[in-house]
């Protein structure tokens, strides 16, 4: 109980309903309201790049601010002040990533075997399939259905979503984004990888709360209060900058291969991610949290990596929209199997 009076607070600075353990036994129409709010957020700031309000640009700024300030913060906050309620993280880690790495080679066999791609798309293509959107999307979300002891968990997934998936797009960048005349030099990515690594703001966050959790000190109250009050614009400022960057990249072609991805993402990542987590008997509310993360679209990262490719561009941009607009139903969906099948 005293772990819950302590998250509480989190969530409603994020400016996020907290809804804790009820939502466990709360109906499907709420966590689909929830879902629908969520969402409007996201099309708020769509509707402020489309209508000409907001310039699509402002995307770039606003997300700086949620991922460079108010979201490592919140971080920060999360790793300092709560417990985890007994969560290991082995199993869950397990189950997740195995179930990323299923989805990615589903992706990247997709783009190669069935729509002819070259093999860097195909990277394109499975990362697309099985990178969520942890961040500007995944955080405010599992704050909104789960509250702050939902997002303990996901604060789990995001200490080491971040550093995989960084390391598995920096190793197959090395093998295919530099050309086949090149050979990969073993050290040059362990650099690169460290670099990124530790220049992430959300890593830094983290780290950051986990060192200052160790020296047992409560924060200054001061310090507590700066905090607090930039993590409470995380949720929402995450929301609308997210709603913006989609009108900014848009659509243009490659619909099928788009549709074929978001259908992966959408479906067989979290499906599997079920599975998993049933086979291997999580608790309740870790097995939610997993399953409706890996349900979550693709974000900005796949369309970062297609960039970096300098191929796939327009299918990254196309994927990551098409399946943030669908996720609006399937993330009701899977909200309703966790429910039903976690209780």
């Amino acid at each position: 109980m005293a772990g819950n009076r302590r998250a509480a607070p989190i969530a409603r600075r994020s400016g996020l309903a907290y809804h804790g353990k009820k939502v466990c036994a709360r109906k499907v129409t709420p966590l689909t309201e929830t879902v629908l709010f969520v969402f409007s957020l996201v099309a708020l700031g769509y509707l402020a790049g489309l209508t000409g309000y907001l310039k699509p640009a402002s995307g770039e700024g606003i997300s700086e601010f949620a991922v460079n300030v108010a979201m490592p913060l919140l971080l920060f906050q999360t790793m300092v002040k709560s417990d985890f309620h007994g969560v290991t993280p082995w199993p869950l880690w397990g189950a997740y990533f195995a179930a990323a790495a299923i989805t990615w080679a589903a992706g990247h066999l997709v783009m190669t075997r069935l729509f002819g791609r070259d093999a860097r798309a195909g990277i394109v293509g499975g990362v697309s399939s099985a990178y969520s959107n942890v961040v500007l999307l995944g955080a405010p979300f599992i704050l909104g259905v789960f509250g702050a002891s939902g997002f303990e968990v996901l604060s789990l997934l995001v200490s080491v979503h971040l550093p995989i998936m960084m390391m598995a797009s920096i190793v197959l960048f090395e093998m295919f984004g530099r050309g086949s005349g090149e050979t990969v030099h073993p050290l040059r990515v362990v650099k690169s990888f460290l670099r990124r690594l530790f220049i992430n703001p959300l890593i830094i966050g983290i780290l950051a709360g986990l060192a200052w959790r160790l020296t047992g000190a409560a924060l200054p109250d001061l310090v507590e209060r700066l905090v607090g009050t930039l993590a409470n614009t995380a949720g929402p400022v995450a929301l609308f900058a997210m709603g913006l960057s989609l009108r900014r990249f848009g659509i243009s072609g490659n619909i099928r291969p788009a549709l074929a991805l978001s259908g992966l993402k959408l479906f067989l990542m979290p499906a599997l991610v079920l599975a998993f987590v049933w086979l291997l008997g999580l608790p309740s509310l870790t097995s939610k949290v997993a399953v409706v993360v890996a349900a979550l679209p693709s974000g900005i990262n796949s369309y970062l990596i297609a960039v970096q490719f300098n191929t796939g561009q327009a299918l990254a941009s196309n994927q990551m929209t098409l399946a943030t607009a669908s996720a609006v139903v399937t993330t009701s969906f899977w909200l309703t199997v966790v429910v039903h099948v976690f209780g």
